[in-house]
């Protein structure tokens, strides 16, 4: 899935039942470059693994830094629904 496809699945999911009520795709892809950052830009995440702080996403996972290389550590519910997706 690229970024497009990533903007696109976020505002549908994020505007839930709402029909044809889809979020702003513009507004979404400036969150998740404002979360994830750009080549130019670092994101709230990168900026806070160089502070050397850990960032968890709920029970998603958590991101942080092994010497100079970000680690992503996945959490108990996106674990749990990979496995019922593999079975």
């Amino acid at each position: 899935m690229d970024k497009t496809h990533l903007t696109e699945a976020t505002a549908s999911r994020a505007a839930g039942d709402g029909g044809d009520r889809q979020l702003d795709l513009e507004a979404v892809s400036a969150v998740l470059d404002a979360v994830f950052g750009t080549v130019e830009h670092p994101g709230s995440i990168a900026e806070a693994l160089r502070r050397g702080e850990t960032v968890t996403a709920g029970s998603f996972g958590s991101f942080h830094t092994e010497g100079d290389t970000a680690t992503f550590r996945p959490g108990k519910a996106l674990t749990e629904y990979l496995r019922k997706t593999t079975e």
